[in-house]
Order: structure tokens, then sequence, then C-alpha cells
């Protein structure tokens, strides 16, 4: 039986307040995803917990047999061309019976475009 996994991937900060939009975007994924009995982590490059290779070890734990990870980066830069795929390499050896998949980086989506253009707007239009 397959187990899904997305495993959100955000840089870390040193300031606790920097992660509260990720920890609600964790939060909101779990609550459509609890239907399809997918289990949702969150996990920082630097600064913050768990990482990466914890939050993997995490999901692989709860019988995830397939995992998405997905990096709320803005864009593809160094930690998501080089640091990711060198730590999905690691994963991929630590749980050889979890299927570890790459998305995109969530900034290079039409629709997250479309959604800083519409909040840009909104936020340069407020009275």
């Amino acid at each position: 039986m397959t187990k899904n996994g997305i495993l959100l991937f955000a840089h870390g900060a040193r300031d606790p307040a920097w992660a509260q939009p990720f920890e609600a975007t964790a939060n909101a994924l779990r609550a459509r995803a609890e239907s399809q009995h997918a289990e949702i982590a969150l996990a920082f490059l630097e600064f913050m917990s768990p990482t990466l290779l914890e939050a993997g070890r995490q999901l692989a734990a709860k019988g995830c047999t397939q995992v998405t990870v997905v990096p709320l980066f803005l864009g593809a830069g160094g930690h998501v061309r080089k640091d990711l795929p060198r730590l999905m390499s690691e994963m991929a050896e630590q749980h050889p019976h979890v299927q570890w998949r790459l998305s995109a980086a969530v900034g290079e989506t039409a629709i997250l475009i479309q959604a800083l253009s519409d909040a840009a707007w909104a936020l340069a239009h407020q009275e």
C-alpha cells in the first residue's frame, strides 16, 4: 500500500517569527491532505528544526512510501539547485524503501507568481 507524504522545505532564519507563514502553510496543507491520509512535514535548511533529513526520517517512520519535497523558495538558487539534490540523495540512501521526488520551487509556479502580483497590487492600493 502506498502512503504519500509532502515535505515542505524552507530556508530557515534565526528569528522564530520568520517561520510563521511557513508553519501556517504546513497547517493549511495538513487540513487539505487529511482526507487523503497524506502526511505533511515542514523542514528547514538552517537555523531551525527539523532539518530535511530529520523530517524525511519522520515521514519514513510514519510509513510514507512516496514523498514529494516541495521547496518553499521564490526561486531556484544555489540551495535548491545544489544543496537540495545532495540532501535528497542522502534521504534516498537512508530510506531506500521511500520514493523521493523533488518538485519545482513554489516561486516558479504560475499560481504563486499571480498571487504575488495580486498581493503587491493590493498592498500598493491600500488607503
